[in-house]
């Protein structure tokens, strides 16, 4: 399989190159991190694709909960605006923002889009995308993410609440009732989220995407990873692999998002400061799996053969390169053995640090128009 991948990239590096300027960057990122040994350096033996998804779904799984969901819609001459909100928990109240296309039609396709690290649905930066997918004719679907937006009283501060949740998941001894807040539990609301939706005659059940930007767009492979109804997946500046960065200290952009629990875990160790083993002791209480059979490089691969857009950016300190083209190694393998190569693909936006740039999301709302 190995030699498989090599003669496939080669191959790809030539057609990209010559037939495609535009991905001239992520052709010689390829090429020269095959030529270097790093992209097969992490040649994981993961479970199979059923295993994974089964023991995702036992590790998130929890009591179901009706949904008491409550909306009030607002008018405008352009687009219907839900703001609202549903249970996910018993005590997990999820406020949810939903863009309606005016046309008058009985029902749509729909995309739920996600917030990063610190954000939260109501954002320009979201409500933009939900307004642009409803000139497609599909309706846009936000939510806050655990311990951000509405979801704390008054509003989130930032990633405050996050961090402060995250650190209190790290102290919690009692191992029957550990919470998952960062990623994970937000990837339970998503499943929720669409178990809601589905349930909506305005919405047509089959055709569902997902993506998200950063932490939104790590909550979207996870959650789609193991949920099928979700049809088609864009993930932006979320592709990595945890293993990788802590193998070769890169973890300092992704540990940094969450930094105020990181500091309080390494004290706790009796660390002066941060480094891989603390914050891969961290990792493996709140995120467990998460440099194993939950890594992006072995989720991602769940996702075949429905249609996925990997977005990355060559200086990104958060999900750094070379862990992103690990993930994408993978899921070309995955999308290989299905015949379904044609609805893979990834762009590498050339001197970006870790930003959602416009170009991205244009490419995000092209793929959902293509393939939705």
């Amino acid at each position: 399989m190995i030699i498989w991948l090599a003669d496939y990239i080669e191959l790809t590096f030539i057609y990209l190159l010559i037939m495609k300027p535009t991905n001239k960057l992520f052709a010689i990122c390829l090429l020269l991190l095959l030529q270097t040994g790093v992209l097969f350096a992490q040649s994981e033996q993961y479970p199979s694709p059923e295993k994974v998804s089964a023991d995702f779904k036992a590790l998130l799984d929890r009591p179901k909960v009706a949904f008491n969901a409550s909306f009030k819609t607002t008018k405008t001459d352009s687009v219907f605006i839900e703001h609202g909100s549903f249970y996910s928990e018993k005590n997990e109240k999820v406020p949810t923002l939903i863009y309606k296309p005016v046309t008058g039609k009985k029902d749509y396709p729909i995309v739920i889009f996600l917030h990063g690290t610190g954000g939260k649905k109501d954002s320009k930066e979201i409500t933009d995308v939900l307004y642009s997918l409803t000139k497609l004719g599909i309706i846009g679907v936000a939510i806050d993410a655990r311990y951000h937006g509405d979801r704390i009283a008054g509003g989130a501060h930032g990633s405050n609440e996050y961090s402060d949740a995250v650190y209190q998941a790290w102290k919690n001894m009692d191992n029957a009732h550990q919470d998952h807040p960062f990623l994970y539990d937000t990837s339970y609301d998503l499943w929720r989220l669409v178990d809601y939706l589905v349930t909506r005659t305005d919405v047509q059940a089959n055709r569902i995407g997902m993506s998200g930007i950063s932490m939104g767009g790590m909550e979207t492979y996870m959650a789609a990873s193991v949920d099928k109804r979700i049809k088609v997946v864009v993930i932006n500046i979320a592709a990595q692999s945890f293993k990788w960065s802590l193998e070769n200290e890169r973890w300092q952009g992704r540990a940094g998002t969450i930094k105020g629990a990181h500091e309080k875990v390494a004290k706790d160790m009796g660390d002066a400061g941060l480094n891989s083993k603390n914050v891969k002791a961290l990792w493996d209480k709140v995120l467990p799996g998460v440099t194993g059979e939950f890594d992006c490089p072995s989720l991602i691969r769940l996702l075949a053969p429905r249609p996925l857009l990997v977005l990355s950016n060559e200086k990104d300190q958060n999900c750094p390169l070379p862990g992103a083209i690990i993930a994408f190694q993978s899921a070309t393998a995955a999308y290989g053995m299905q015949n379904a190569g044609d609805k893979l693909k990834m762009d590498v936006a050339p001197n970006e640090p870790h930003r959602s740039t416009p170009a991205h999301i244009q490419m995000t709302l092209d793929w959902f128009a293509k393939w939705l």
